[in-house]
């Protein structure tokens, strides 16, 4: 009887010691892959400042450079996918025709452009803090985040920076 129970409660604590080292274990996931998700973007600023060895003034034009875009377009992504939205709910119209479909693919279409060329002005800006040598260096890492560092084309061949 007493053996029985010493067992009991060794089982118990194993039992209690293996949840939480699963839920240490799920909760270190999610922080790991949050960080990995993000991706090469992500990690752009700080490589920026190491690969192109920026400068005190050009580190912080460049923060407060990003800081206004961001706070520039965040309503054109929202009017973006307000507009994608608009354009996915013609799913459930019954008598959808293509002249109509045409209307919000071009919403869509308008949206998106006027975001993508604040977003090429915003780069060709913040390629003008650097010097004539760190440009290059800048051109190649702002190809690498726009390819995706190591995915693949449409052939399935890794694309090239």
């Amino acid at each position: 009887m007493k053996t029985t129970r010493i067992l009991t409660i060794a089982i118990v604590l194993l039992l209690i010691t293996n949840l939480v080292l699963v839920a240490f274990m799920v909760m270190d996931k999610k922080k790991s892959g949050e960080k990995r998700n993000q991706g090469f973007r992500a990690e752009a600023p700080e490589l920026m400042v190491k690969t192109l060895k920026m400068s005190d003034q050009q580190q912080a034009d460049f923060k407060k450079m990003k800081e206004e875009h961001f706070k520039m377009v965040k309503p054109y992504f929202d009017s973006v996918r307000v507009a994608k939205r608009a354009f996915f709910d013609l799913v459930k119209k019954p008598d959808l025709n293509d002249s109509l479909m045409e209307v919000y693919s071009l919403r869509v279409f308008e949206k998106q452009s006027m975001l993508d060329k604040i977003t090429l002005n915003h780069f060709r800006s913040v390629r003008n803090i650097f010097t004539a040598d760190q440009q290059p260096g800048y051109d190649s890492l702002l190809r690498k985040m726009w390819s995706g560092r190591g995915k693949k084309d449409s052939s399935g061949k890794k694309e090239k920076n």
